[in-house]
């Protein structure tokens, strides 16, 4: 069976991550929210407090705000991958 490649598909570049500007905002944005998710994960798993904030976190903040920050970081990494070029191109 042979599968018709269209227009779109066969024409669309394989784009970098460091290609445009916004990529390579979004990707500095995944790697610095992924290493704040690790340090808030590891200091709820702790018990202790943040340094900057001065708040006591236990297990279950530290895994929600672990939670929440790896989801920026994964949504920014992946918007950097997938997103096509704006009006500026």
């Amino acid at each position: 069976m042979v599968v018709a490649v269209t227009n779109a598909t066969a024409s669309s570049s394989d784009a970098e991550l460091f290609d445009t500007r916004f990529s390579m905002g979004a990707a500095a944005l995944a790697a610095i929210s992924f290493l704040l998710a690790i340090v808030v994960g590891w200091t709820g798993y702790q018990g202790s407090e943040l340094v900057v904030v001065g708040m006591d976190l236990d297990v279950v903040s530290g895994l929600a705000g672990f939670m929440l920050l790896f989801l920026v970081s994964v949504t920014s990494l992946v918007a950097a991958v997938y997103m096509e070029p704006g009006f500026d191109h």
